[in-house]
């Protein structure tokens, strides 16, 4: 049997609990402290968390940040009536549909290799997924709050396959979901769930473990005689440490001699495909005929040996972006005037031009004293749209000037415009921190070029943002980088670098790309680093993509 949480429904659509925590945060914050929702758009942005959490540490009701009752106290605190938590929920799964990992647990149960389905979620897709799989409504057998006795009899009876719903389901008067409420699992329900782990084994999937009450029933069902003969097994995604209560229970159940793990996967989605593949009496049909109609992605997994996957490895790192910026509506002209206004006043912001008016970032007070001149008629904030980031728009144009800025000021680099692109170059190449490249090329990265002794030239990067996938990317293209050129000169210095970088294939552009890669990764990396306004703050993975092959 299963038990499910949040997370098996994400890649639906659905938030998860952290995502949950998060807005019940902002909405507390924009309630109580009465500011603008603009201001705490980004839950993305450590800083805005950490203003959030800065915030509820003031409280005297409230859980700590992290804290096992965290979800429940922050919905009670956000939505103190029953029924607008219920409309809430309603809300949240209207119109979402069944993901590939639904439909696989439903061959499952189809094919009798699982035959309960325990669930702390209110959704309907695994009910939906069944529906499509066994053609009828009428297969699955479900059981909610409003209806524990069914959950015991459909046991009994052996009435498979059985959903049952913990904390009850969208359309039931009773919805478990405040601290008072989940503190006290129905009875019925906590016994008929210890029972049914004496008898089967368990896999949990998508689920936090925050549940007192839950987590109490199965470290009770650890000390049952016979407990879990076919083993518990818990599903974790990431690579940070499960919640402090599951590996509890593991050790426990290791302790009590049963076969006990937690083992890692990348999402329920791809894990459920995964263990599908391994059985051969599973009716697929209805999982190939989905997968013509949606696009499915996964994460490829970094290379392991010579001999291992990827087919191919990408030169685009992922990038999470600011979702605000500065907006001023003045009497100014176009990118040229603002341009030319910035440079003539020093000033310490990065603008562009747009019909909306002048989009960027930096303090305030920098951006009055700039444009006060033209005669500011609105100072507010613009939130970016992606259907603009999709092209070489000044939006993006924006976003990769701000995250240049942060890269070059992080590192200590030296960049150029050029165009949709930027260069970049170490502004102290003999500096000791830049040795691993200098192993990475095997010898130097700074020179003169032999038939023009005033030209210097060092190993520098060009990068530039892309759209892909529905989200941004940074593009890395190792490059020389040269000093002192001309019009004239350029022919030498282009054969130059020419006949430097002619020797590099696959395996040094790895090492390249790699390099850039992990020494630009990481997090609420900030173009101006003030202490006001608004700063640009970019997390940029360390793993750049890679290609994966399809597997049949």
């Amino acid at each position: 049997m299963w038990l499910l949480g949040a997370g098996v429904s994400a890649s639906a659509g659905i938030l998860t609990a952290w995502d949950m925590i998060c807005r019940f945060k902002r909405e507390l914050y924009i309630t109580q402290r009465k500011v603008s929702p603009q201001s705490v758009a980004d839950l993305s942005s450590p800083a805005i968390l950490a203003t959030l959490d800065a915030f509820l540490a003031e409280s005297d009701t409230l859980p700590e940040p992290g804290a096992p009752d965290e979800y429940s106290a922050l919905f009670e605190a956000t939505y103190p009536q029953e029924q607008d938590r219920r409309t809430y929920i309603d809300h949240m799964i209207r119109g979402m549909k069944p993901t590939h990992g639904h439909l696989a647990l439903a061959a499952l149960l189809r094919a009798t290799h699982c035959n309960i389905v325990w669930t702390t979620n209110f959704d309907h897709l695994l009910a939906d997924a069944c529906a499509r799989t066994f053609d009828t409504t009428a297969a699955l057998n479900m059981a909610s709050l409003d209806g524990t006795l069914l959950a015991g009899e459909f046991i009994s009876e052996q009435q498979w396959p059985i959903e049952i719903k913990l904390h009850g389901d969208f359309r039931s008067r009773r919805l478990k979901n405040t601290s008072e409420e989940l503190r006290h699992q129905d009875a019925q329900f906590r016994r008929q769930l210890v029972d049914a782990c004496r008898r089967f084994g368990l896999i949990v999937a998508g689920y936090s473990g925050r549940d007192s009450s839950v987590m109490d029933a199965l470290e009770e069902a650890v000390g049952e005689h016979g407990a879990y003969p076919n083993g518990l097994f818990w599903m974790h995604r990431g690579e940070a440490a499960p919640f402090e209560r599951v590996t509890r229970l593991i050790a426990k159940a290791r302790a009590a001699g049963l076969e006990a793990g937690i083992v890692r996967i990348e999402n329920f989605d791809e894990a459920m495909i995964d263990l599908l593949r391994l059985l051969q009496d599973i009716d697929t049909s209805l999982l190939r005929a989905e997968g013509q109609e949606r696009r499915r992605f996964s994460v490829a997994p970094a290379p392991l040996g010579k001999k291992s996957w990827p087919v191919l490895r990408m030169n685009a790192v992922r990038v999470t972006r600011p979702v605000n910026c500065r907006k001023i509506v003045c009497e100014i002209g176009g990118g040229k005037d603002v341009r030319e206004a910035v440079e003539a006043a020093e000033g310490k912001i990065i603008v562009a031009r747009t019909r909306a008016g002048v989009l960027g970032f930096g303090s305030d007070d920098e951006f009055r004293r700039v444009f006060a001149p033209f005669g500011i008629t609105e100072f507010g904030i613009a939130t970016f749209e992606d259907r603009r980031l999709r092209y070489d728009s000044q939006e993006r144009g924006l976003l990769r000037r701000a995250l240049v800025a942060a890269i070059a000021r992080t590192h200590d680099m030296e960049a150029r415009g050029r165009g949709s692109a930027d260069i970049l170059a170490p502004r102290v190449p003999g500096d000791p921190v830049w040795q691993d490249l200098r192993d990475v090329i095997g010898g130097p990265i700074v020179g003169s070029v032999p038939r023009k002794r005033d030209i210097t030239w060092r190993e520098g990067i060009g990068l530039r943002l892309d759209w892909a996938s529905d989200q941004l990317w940074l593009l890395l293209e190792p490059r020389i980088v040269f000093d002192g050129g001309s019009e004239e000169t350029k022919a030498i210095t282009a054969d130059f670098a020419r006949e430097r970088t002619a020797r590099r294939y696959n395996q040094m552009l790895d090492k390249l790309v790699n390099y850039w890669s992990r020494r630009f990764a990481g997090q609420n990396l900030r173009a101006l680093a003030i202490g006001d306004g608004l700063d640009a703050a970019f997390d940029v993975d360390r793993q750049s993509a890679f290609s994966w092959a399809a597997k049949p």
